[in-house]
């Protein structure tokens, strides 16, 4: 897989604005995923770690992306330790994700050169976070509570945070909220891919509904 910096990492996804998230039950299905979302504009795709040989899985896609989507930058997401994210680093994962910081997994990908996203739900986690040198941080569970309100709420006193609510409802009103906000970027996964897309490989159908996502998004911006 390609290397890539995590500078580079971090300009892409705040570049583009939206991250999908999936799972995958093999690496074919896994394959078709990327590719239509990259088909349908997205650069940055995030594999979350779930399910039964979740990481064989990823291995195989990691090198077939590497030959055939050079240009995709591949994450690996519900990463929650630093032996977990070695492994998944090591098969050629651009950047990492958790649920929750690790401040060991903050210190692994700092030596690495890898982004790391944790995630965080108050501000104190959020500042944990960033004294780490995590450039992003992932609001979470962002369904916990009213996230938009938290995140302008949040940036007031501290404007040069990033953040990135994940598992967005994936609506063009909900996206508009969340950027009018602030949010720097966000994540969006089963609200946006119903499970048989994620599961079935129909290429073309990721492809559409990333294209219309990015819209909403490129429209909540502009807005």
């Amino acid at each position: 897989m390609p290397w890539h910096h995590r500078l580079d990492v971090l300009a892409a996804i705040l570049d583009g604005g939206a991250v999908p998230t999936f799972v995958a039950p093999d690496a074919e299905a896994a394959f078709a995923f990327v590719a239509g979302c990259r088909d349908g504009g997205a650069r940055v795709v995030e594999f979350t770690n779930r399910g039964e040989f979740a990481y064989a899985t990823f291995a195989d896609l990691a090198r077939r992306v590497s030959r055939e989507l050079p240009d995709v930058i591949l994450g690996a997401g519900t990463i929650i330790d630093a032996p977990t994210a070695a492994l998944f680093i090591a098969a050629g994962a651009s950047f990492i994700v958790g649920q929750s910081l690790s401040a060991d997994v903050a210190r692994l990908c700092n030596r690495r050169r890898i982004a790391y996203i944790p995630g965080a739900g108050s501000a104190t986690e959020i500042a944990d976070a960033e004294e780490l040198g995590c450039e992003i941080v992932k609001l979470f569970p962002a369904a916990a509570f009213d996230g938009p309100a938290f995140v302008r709420n949040f940036l007031g006193p501290s404007p040069a945070s990033r953040i990135m609510p994940t598992n967005v409802e994936a609506t063009e009103a909900a996206t508009r909220a969340w950027f009018a906000a602030g949010a720097a970027c966000v994540g969006v996964g089963g609200h946006l891919y119903a499970a048989d897309l994620m599961l079935g490989g129909d290429r073309a159908a990721v492809a559409e509904r990333t294209r219309t996502f990015l819209g909403w998004v490129r429209a909540a911006r502009g807005a």
